[in-house]
C-alpha cells in the first residue's frame, strides 16, 4: 500500500507556535547550551555538551540530520476507529506501522528483563524512530522487519557534518571512505560493531532491520546505568544519541505525545516526515568519495542505499523488489562521488585533531586488580598525543574489553567511547569484575585514525574470606553406623560483611597437627552411597551461609576433627564425637526388711 504522507509543518510562525507549546507542556527543562565546535571550526550553536562519563563524541547516529516536524498540538486520544480519516490531524500521526510497533514493545520487554533499572519506555523508542526515519519510512518493512531498501544517512565528511572516516570497509553502509548512519534508529558503523543486537532471532545483527535496530538502541540509551525514568538521566540518554538541544526537545515532545496515546497501522501506512536539521545547510560538493563496494557494485552517491547481501551479522538486502527505490535519511548530497577516496583531508579543511594524533600512552593508570563481583577503583586513562609528544583534546577514545570475559563497564557494555580533554586525556568508565577470574585485556584505541592500540591487564581474583564460624552451637555426636542428628552450617565474613560466592572445602583430618584425610570416622557420601572424607567445589551462597550434606559415621569410636577451609584461608575446626549409646545400670533390688517378718 502506497504511503501516506502526513501534514507537513512548516517553518515560521507555525512551528514556533507548536515547539513552544509542546516544551511548556513538556516543562522540559534546557540541557546544558555548551557548543561543541564542528571539525571545520565552526560552532554549532544548538550543540549540547554531553555528560562526562558517556562522552560519545558525535553519538550513536555521529550527529547526522534529523527530522524536526513536531508532533501536532490536539492530543491523540481517543484513538481512531477503523473509520477514522487518517488524514485527520493526530490520527495519522499517532499511528506507529504494526511491524515498527512490536518492535519498540519487544525490545521494551527485552530490557526490563535484562536491565530492569533502566525502566526504558518503548514510547521512547518510538520517539527516537519518528525523528531518525520516520518510523522506517512509514513501516516499509518486510514481514521479518527489515526495511524494503536500506535507510542510509549523508557521508560524514566534514562538509556541513561531523568528520567520521571509514570504520566497516563500506560493509554497512557501501563506503569504504566515510562513515554513514544506517537503518531505522541511524547507527553508524563503528557504534552498531558494538550494540549491535540480534532482535528477532535469527542469528544475525543488521542495522537495517527494526527489531534488531530498535533492540540495539535500547542498549544503547541503558548504558552507564541510567535510569530513564529520571528526568536528568532520560536527558542525558538522548543527548549521548544526538548531541543537539533541539534534537532533545523534538524527542521529547514525541516521547510525550506518544505517550498520550498512539495505535497500530499496517505497514506502509505510516505519516512521513517533511522538515529536516538540515533543511537550510548548503554543502560543498564532496571532493572525492566511495570505491566500489565489497561486493564489486559501485554504490550510488551518499544518502541513497547500497543493496549489500545478505549475510551472517552483517545487514541485509530487504526484501524489496528490484524496482524499489532506495531509500535515504536526511542530508543527501548534492553531487554523486569520484572514483577514489581522499588519501589526505581536502587542503581547504584544516585537520582535525584526530589527523593530529600520532600515539597513545597510558595516562597514569595504576594496578588493575578487583575481586570478583567487585567494580576496579582504578580507572584506565590513555592520553593522545601528537608526534612531538603534545597533548590533543577532542579525540575520541574506545575502551574495548577483550577475550571472553564477563567483566563489563559500568553499564554491563564491553565498549565505551570517550572524547579526550584538554589534557589530551580520556578516562574510562569504572570496570567491574565478572565471575571469571583472571587477566583482562582492555585495549584503547583512537577512533577515525589507525594508530597502534593501547592494551591495559586488568586482574580478576576470585572472592575470598577472612573468617569463618559455625552458625550454631549444638553438640555434633553420633552413634556407631548411625547418621549425626545435626548438620554442620557455617558462615563465611569478609570485613565483618558476608562473603558470597566464596569457594570452600570440607575434609575430615587426622588431628590438628596432621591434616591428612582421616580414613576412619565420620564420612560423607557420594551420589552412589560411598563413603567421602573430602568434599571440594563448595560455596557458600549471597549471604555467605554454607551448609554441608549429612554426616554418618562407620563403627569407630572416638573424637574426629573436620576442617572448612575458603578461599582467601580462612579455616574452622569442628569436633565429632562418636560414642556408644548410654544405658541405664541394672537396679538393685533391695533386701527384705527383717523388722517385717513375723
Amino acid at each position: 500500500m502506497a504511503a501516506h504522507f502526513g501534514r507537513r509543518l512548516r517553518k515560521g510562525a507555525a512551528t514556533t507556535a507548536v515547539a513552544a507549546a509542546a516544551v511548556a507542556a513538556l516543562s522540559a527543562s534546557q540541557a546544558p547550551g555548551a557548543t561543541i565546535d564542528d571539525p571545520a571550526g565552526r560552532a554549532a550553536p544548538d550543540a549540547a555538551s554531553a555528560p562526562e562519563e558517556s562522552a560519545d563524541g558525535p553519538g550513536a547516529t555521529g550527529n547526522s540530520p534529523y527530522y524536526t516536524d513536531l508532533p501536532p498540538l490536539n492530543s491523540p486520544n481517543p484513538s481512531p476507529s477503523a473509520g477514522t480519516d487518517p488524514l485527520t490531524p493526530g490520527a495519522s500521526e499517532a499511528g506507529i506501522p504494526a511491524t515498527v510497533l512490536d518492535a519498540y514493545k519487544k525490545a521494551e520487554a527485552a530490557l526490563r528483563e535484562s536491565k530492569p533499572g533502566c525502566n526504558l519506555p518503548w514510547q521512547l523508542l518510538a520517539a527516537i524512530g519518528k525523528v531518525e526515519s520516520g518510523q522506517a519510512r512509514g513501516g516499509r518493512v518486510d514481514a521479518e522487519g527489515t526495511t524494503l531498501s536500506p535507510i542510509i544517512g549523508p557521508q560524514l565528511d566534514g562538509n556541513g557534518f561531523a568528520l567520521i572516516r571509514d570504520t566497516d570497509n563500506g560493509v554497512y553502509d557501501g563506503n569504504s571512505a566515510y562513515d554513514n548512519a544506517v537503518g531505522p534508529m541511524q547507527f553508524i558503523p563503528s557504534t552498531w560493531a558494538w550494540a549491535g543486537r540480534d532482535g528477532n532471532g535469527d542469528g544475525r545483527k543488521d542495522p537495517n532491520n527494526i527489531y534488531d535496530a530498535a533492540l540495539a538502541a535500547g542498549h544503547y540509551l541503558c548504558r552507564f546505568g541510567w535510569d530513564l525514568s529520571d528526568r536528568a538521566d532520560l536527558e542525558k540518554a538522548i543527548l549521548s544519541y544526538n548531541q543537539s538541544t533541539d534534537y532533545l526537545n523534538t524527542v521529547l515532545s514525541w516521547l510525550e505525545y506518544y505517550r498520550k496515546g498512539t495505535h497500530e497501522i499496517p505497514d506502509g501506512t505510516g505519516a512521513l516526515p517533511g522538515d529536516r536539521s538540515d533543511d537550510h545547510t548548503t554543502r560543498p560538493t564532496p571532493a572525492a568519495s566511495t570505491p566500489p563496494s565489497p561486493s564489486g557494485t559501485t554504490p550510488s552517491a551518499p544518502g541513497t542505499s547500497p543493496k549489500p547481501s545478505p549475510s551472517p551479522d552483517k545487514p541485509g538486502g530487504g526484501s524489496g523488489t528490484g524496482s524499489e527505490p532506495p531509500a535515504s535519511s536526511p542530508g543527501t548530497p548534492s553531487a554523486p562521488p569520484s572514483t577514489q577516496p581522499p588519501t589526505t583531508p581536502p587542503s581547504s579543511r584544516p585537520p582535525t585533531p584526530t589527523d593530529t594524533v600520532d600515539h597513545l600512552e597510558n595516562a597514569g593508570t595504576g594496578k588493575l586488580t578487583a575481586m570478583a563481583g567487585d567494580a576496579f577503583t582504578e580507572r584506565i586513562r590513555a592520553r593522545a598525543e601528537t608526534d612531538e609528544g603534545k597533548a590533543v583534546a577532542k579525540v575520541r577514545i574506545r575502551f574495548t574489553v577483550l577475550g571472553d570475559t564477563d567483566t563489563t563497564f559500568t553499564g554491563g557494555e564491553s565498549v565505551a567511547t570517550v572524547v579526550t580533554d584538554s589534557a589530551g586525556v580520556a578516562v574510562a568508565p569504572a570496570l567491574r569484575a565478572g565471575e571469571k577470574t583472571g587477566d583482562v585485556t582492555v585495549r584503547a584505541t583512537v577512533v577515525g585514525r589507525v594508530v597502534p592500540g593501547l592494551d591495559y591487564r586488568a586482574t580478576v581474583t576470585e572472592r575470598t574470606a577472612d573468617t569463618v564460624v559455625r552458625t550454631g552451637d549444638e553438640a555434633l555426636t553420633c552413634t556407631p553406623g548411625g547418621e549425626f542428628a545435626h548438620r554442620v552450617e557455617v558462615r563465611a565474613t569478609r570485613g565483618g560483611a558476608p562473603a558470597g560466592k566464596v569457594a570452600a572445602t570440607a575434609m575430615l583430618i587426622t588431628s590438628a597437627d596432621d591434616p591428612a584425610v582421616n580414613d576412619e570416622g565420620p564420612y560423607f557420601e557420594d551420589g552412589d552411597g560411598k563413603a567421602v572424607r573430602t568434599l571440594s567445589g563448595l560455596e557458600t551462597d549471597a549471604d555467605g551461609l554454607l551448609t554441608l550434606p549429612q554426616l554418618y559415621a562407620d563403627d569407630t569410636t572416638g573424637t574426629f576433627l573436620l576442617r572448612v577451609t575458603t578461599a582467601g584461608g580462612a579455616t574452622l575446626t569442628v569436633e565429632l564425637t562418636v560414642a556408644a549409646a548410654e544405658t541405664e545400670s541394672p537396679g538393685t533390688s533391695a533386701s527384705p526388711d527383717p523388722a517385717t517378718d513375723s
